[in-house]
C-alpha cells in the first residue's frame, strides 16, 4: 500500500505570474520578496509589475537573506503586522529563501514567538495561523511552492529547524520559467543541484512510491541534461523551461518522501562553512549513490532509468558533471577535516532526513574511503 497528496494548484508555463491578479482576486495581501541589495533592480521591476496586475499590497516583507533565520524572521512578522488591513493572503514572490520565509509569516500571523515556540518545543501547534499562499519561484531549485515545509534557522545557536505543517502548502503556484532567464550562473547552478538532489533523494527513500519515483526519475533527467548546457547558455528560454520543470516535478517528488542524506549532511555545512545549500546538499550525491547501488530492488530500477544500467559508471558521469559544474565532490574542499568526516556522516544518518536513507552506513563508509 502507498499513499500520495499534494494539494497545489499548479499553473505552469510562460507569462503564469501575469495571472496573478486573477488568482488573489481582490484579496488583500502581504508581498514577500527581496530588496535591492538581494535581487537587484529586476525584484523592483517584478514588483511593479506585480502590483499593476493586483493592486498595492497591505504590507511589504523585502528583509529576506538566503537562509531566513529568528533574528531577520522576527523583524519580518514585524513587518507584517504593521499591515495597513487584515491580511487575506501571502504573495511569495522569489527563491526558495522567500517562499519559506512566506510559510513562517503564514503560520506567525504576525508574531514569530508563535511559530519559535512550536519549533523549539513542539508543542502549541494549534496557535498557528493558516493564511493562504500564493507562491511565485524565481528560480529552479527548491521546489517550496509544492511542499508544505519551510527551513529556519537559528544561526547563533548554529541549528536547523523544518516548520512542518499540511496547512502551509501554497494555495497556488505560480511558475513562470521566464522569470528566472536573468539569474546569474551561480545561483543557477547552485539552485538547479538543488532540485537534482530532491529528485535523488526521493529515490533513495524509505518514503518512497510510485507516484514520487515517477516525478524524480522525469525531474533528475530533465535536471543533468539542462543544467550544464543551461550553465555555458543562460540566456537559453528552452533551457530554462526545462530546469523549472525539473525543479517543479522534484518538489512534487518530495512534497511527499522529504530528503535524505545528502541533504541530512549539507546542514552542517551551511551553519558552520557557509557553504550554499544547493552545493552543500549535491556534492556528496555521487557518493551516496555508489554507497546505496544494490540496496533495493526499486531504488536500483529508478536510478538505472535515469543513468542507464551501470549505476557505478553513471555514478561517474554524475561526479565528473559536478566537477566540470565547479561543484567539488570531496568534503575536505567544503571545509570539512578529514578527521571529522566519518562522525559528520554518522550524525547525519542518525538525524531525521538522515534516517529516510535506505542504505547502509558499512557501504557509505567504504565508499568514502574507495
Amino acid at each position: 500500500m502507498w499513499h500520495y497528496r499534494n494539494p497545489v494548484d499548479v499553473k505552469f508555463g510562460a507569462e503564469a505570474f501575469a495571472g496573478i491578479g486573477q488568482v488573489l482576486a481582490g484579496r488583500t495581501y502581504c508581498l514577500v520578496t527581496y530588496d535591492d541589495a538581494n535581487g537587484g533592480s529586476t525584484f523592483t521591476e517584478l514588483t511593479r509589475r506585480l502590483t499593476a496586475l493586483a493592486g498595492e499590497p497591505a504590507a511589504l516583507v523585502r528583509n529576506i537573506g538566503p537562509n531566513p533565520d529568528f533574528i531577520g524572521l522576527t523583524q519580518s512578522c514585524r513587518l507584517y503586522a504593521a499591515a495597513r488591513k487584515p491580511i487575506e493572503a501571502i504573495v511569495a514572490l522569489g527563491g526558495g529563501s522567500v517562499i519559506d520565509a512566506a510559510k513562517v509569516l503564514a503560520a506567525a500571523a504576525g508574531d514569530f514567538s508563535r511559530v519559535r515556540t512550536f519549533l523549539e518545543t513542539g508543542k502549541n501547534g494549534e496557535a498557528l495561523g493558516t493564511t493562504p499562499i500564493v507562491a511565485i519561484p524565481t528560480t529552479s531549485g527548491t521546489g517550496s511552492e509544492v511542499t508544505s515545509w519551510a527551513t529556519v534557522w537559528d544561526t547563533e545557536a548554529k541549528k536547523k529547524y523544518s516548520l512542518a505543517r499540511p496547512s502551509l502548502y501554497p494555495e497556488v503556484a505560480l511558475v513562470d520559467p521566464l522569470l528566472t532567464v536573468g539569474l546569474p550562473r551561480s545561483i543557477t547552478i547552485s539552485t538547479g543541484l538543488d532540485a537534482l538532489s530532491h529528485a535523488l533523494e526521493s529515490i533513495w527513500n524509505v518514503n518512497a512510491n510510485p507516484v514520487s519515483t515517477a516525478f524524480a526519475e522525469r525531474a533528475a533527467r530533465d535536471a543533468l541534461e539542462a543544467l550544464p548546457a543551461l550553465a555555458d547558455n543562460l540566456r537559453d528560454a528552452d533551457l530554462r523551461m526545462r530546469l523549472s520543470r525539473a525543479s517543479l516535478f522534484a518538489g512534487l517528488a518530495f512534497s511527499n518522501t522529504k530528503t535524505s542524506l545528502a541533504h541530512s549532511l549539507s546542514y552542517h555545512l551551511t551553519l558552520h562553512h557557509g557553504v550554499p545549500h544547493g552545493i552543500a546538499c549535491s556534492f556528496s550525491l555521487p557518493m551516496v549513490m555508489r554507497a546505496v547501488a544494490g540496496c533495493d530492488p526499486a531504488c536500483d530500477a529508478a536510478l538505472k532509468n535515469i543513468f542507464g544500467s551501470n549505476l557505478q559508471a553513471g555514478a561517474g558521469r554524475l561526479e565528473a558533471m559536478l566537477e566540470k559544474l565547479g561543484v567539488s565532490t570531496r568534503a575536505t574542499d567544503h571545509g570539512i577535516a578529514a578527521r571529522d568526516w566519518t562522525a559528520l556522516v554518522d550524525h547525519a544518518l542518525a538525524g531525521e532526513r538522515g534516517r529516510n536513507f535506505i542504505g547502509r552506513r558499512e557501504a557509505l563508509l567504504a565508499t568514502m574511503a574507495a
